[in-house]
């Protein structure tokens, strides 16, 4: 098994485009990292370069500690899969599986023996004499990952693999890669436009944009500390709430004020240092959707956070309900219980959890505190 070393890589193409800018990684054994941005972003060319199919412009990439920029794509004892699957229709599944082993000349009893047990890890030991078209796509897309295990090798790279797949099997699939990796305990790096493949999945995460990492860190802390208002806005659903606010310091506290509301920072928000260069100035306030309640039991505990604010479409999801509200100018998501009575067109009144706010500067859009 390997770590993966990325050290100031870059691609640039002729014509002056840059699509990955000074990437750094220290990818550790058997993790599995996901890199995940919008599209364009740069993570599908950054994995095709750890794979060899995309030449390094600028950089080190270290398998081990063997440096692998000019080392052939076959050489690299990488393994990936595609999400188009890439399997051969002429084979049976079986054959499919065993044929890069075949190529390297494996023994006929090693080959038997690698098949049968990657087929029984993926659950597809009863499809092994079936040809792809006779198989869904979860089906295939677990022949494509059974065709890179029995190769044993020291990283999978795995390029928007459930991007194919219907909602339903998606959710299932995700499961079953998350369980894969702890059975063959090999290094997975994965990319996916999906920031819930990536929150249920992945130990680490790196958020990229514009060819640029943008936060390199565990789901729970992207999501509790985003670094800047792109990630806490691509992580998390519905996104995160962003508005447009001013910081106000009193004499019982630390306030921030939007559209006639005024809402008071708890003590320990209110007294960081950070805050202070930022007292009369405008700032952006963060509150995820979660954090906005309708029930008449928030409203009585936190008394001092209700604010009034206009419901303009309620979107029931089954076990919660979404509320886009109009606080003055500005919009906001709200999750709450199935139970809540809001209706499009209904004035209501939310409490905001103000600890659990993020506040960010608005020339930077870094944040300033969580």
């Amino acid at each position: 098994m390997a770590s993966l070393s990325l050290k100031h890589i870059y691609k640039k193409y002729p014509g002056g485009v840059t699509a990955v800018s000074d990437f750094c990684l220290e990818i550790k054994d058997k993790e599995f990292i996901i890199f995940v941005g919008p599209s364009g972003c740069g993570k599908s060319t950054t994995l095709r370069m750890i794979a060899g199919l995309e030449e390094i412009t600028e950089g080190e990439l270290y398998i081990g500690d063997k440096l692998m920029n000019d080392i052939a794509p076959k050489d690299r004892d990488i393994a990936m899969v595609f999400q188009n699957y890439a399997l051969y229709p002429h084979m049976t599944v079986y054959e499919n599986m065993a044929f890069g082993l075949k190529l390297r000349k494996t023994p006929k009893e090693e080959i038997k023996r690698r098949v049968e047990e990657a087929a029984e890890i993926l659950g597809i030991t009863h499809l092994l004499d079936r040809k792809p078209k006779a198989m869904s796509g979860g089906q295939k897309q677990r022949v494509a990952l059974g065709r890179a295990i029995v190769r044993n090798p020291k990283v999978f790279l795995l390029d928007e693999p459930l991007s194919n797949l219907d909602a339903k099997l998606r959710a299932t699939m995700r499961t079953e890669l998350t369980k894969i990796h702890q059975k063959v305990g090999t290094t997975f790096v994965y990319v996916t436009h999906d920031q819930v493949e990536a929150m249920t999945m992945a130990t680490r995460i790196v958020v990229m944009k514009d060819g640029l990492i943008q936060q390199v860190d565990t789901p729970q802390n992207l999501y509790d500390k985003p670094v800047n208002m792109f990630v806490a806005g691509f992580i998390g659903t519905p996104q995160m709430n962003f508005i447009n606010a001013k910081l106000d310091k009193k004499d019982d506290g630390v306030y921030v004020s939007f559209e006639g509301h005024s809402l008071k920072l708890p003590e320990d928000k209110g007294n960081d240092p950070a805050l202070r260069y930022y007292m009369g100035k405008e700032v952006i306030i963060g509150i995820r959707p979660e954090c906005i309640h309708d029930e008449e039991i928030f409203l009585n505990s936190m008394k001092d956070n209700v604010i009034e604010v206009d419901v303009d479409v309620t979107e029931l999801m089954g076990a919660e309900i979404y509320l886009y509200l109009s606080v003055g100018e500005q919009n906001a998501t709200a999750r709450v219980s199935s139970r809540s009575q809001a209706r499009a067109g209904d004035k209501i009144k939310v409490a905001i959890e103000v600890s659990r706010i993020h506040i960010f500067d608005k020339d930077t859009q870094k944040f300033i505190i969580h």
